[in-house]
């Protein structure tokens, strides 16, 4: 059944309604949070924690680790499920999937911690302990938008003469980017909440606001923090959309 052209209409005003109006909000809370930064009242210890310099650098390394991990998401789990969706390996797609499963269960700051006793307290064990809590989600939906591809198209690309590394390439993957594209978005913002682990193995980020203001019970440290990491996961997800948007093939 396809979607009437109202119900079309529908849902493409209301991605256009998510595309300007998630940036526009990060916008004026952003701004509310700075007015108050530049007016408000605060200790040496506030001051310190939350000064301009220290909260940019602090947002860099948060913004840094994400994408660091989100790329390695995407270079793994991609070509991973395009591999368990081919013929001879299909069948290792049930056991590879529930592995992710059991990763992604354990808790993220649980996963940290032990990998840096393993590894040290480093950035790059956040890298390693991140990268493997978000594959999931974009190793099952390229598994999903590939197995969802009517099997029609790829027989009648084969039978043009299309090799198979062709008709994956031109058939398979574009059909599938919206689906593939939905749990990198998912992806994504799960790495903008986890990583502010990162503190607690010596990697930086915004989570080092929020354990200060626990730690020396600075409430507006700790809100700022949290008021932060929130409004950076909101620009992830926006992004995300727009990337889902650019990437899906016309028509679709």
């Amino acid at each position: 059944m396809t979607a009437t052209p109202d119900i079309q209409q529908s849902r493409g005003s209301g991605r256009l309604g998510l595309l300007i109006g998630l940036p526009v909000l990060v916008a004026v809370i952003g701004g509310g949070w700075a007015i108050w930064r530049a007016t408000a009242d605060l200790d040496d210890i506030e001051a310190r924690a939350l000064s301009w310099d220290q909260v940019a650098a602090l947002t860099w390394q948060h913004v840094v680790i994400t994408v660091i991990c989100a790329v390695l998401v995407v270079a793994i789990a991609v070509p991973l499920g395009v591999l368990l969706t081919r013929p001879g390996t299909r069948r290792l797609g049930g056991p590879v999937v529930a592995v992710a499963n059991i990763g992604q269960a354990a808790p993220a700051i649980g996963l940290l911690v032990l990998l840096a006793m393993w590894l040290g307290f480093e950035p790059s064990t956040t890298i390693i302990g991140l990268t493997l809590y978000a594959i999931l989600p974009v190793l099952q939906n390229t598994i999903a938008g590939l197995s969802g591809v009517d099997r029609q198209l790829v027989e009648a690309a084969r039978g043009m003469g299309m090799s198979k590394s062709a008709v994956l390439l031109r058939v398979e993957l574009p059909l599938a980017i919206p689906v593939i594209m939905a749990g990198v978005r998912t992806a994504l913002v799960l790495l903008v909440g986890t990583a502010t682990f990162a503190t607690f193995v010596n990697a930086g980020g915004l989570g080092q606001l929020i354990t200060t203001g626990i730690t020396l019970f600075r409430y507006p440290v700790l809100v700022s923090g949290a008021l932060l990491v929130a409004l950076l996961a909101l620009l992830v997800d926006w992004a995300g959309r727009v990337l889902e948007l650019l990437a899906r093939p016309k028509g679709l």
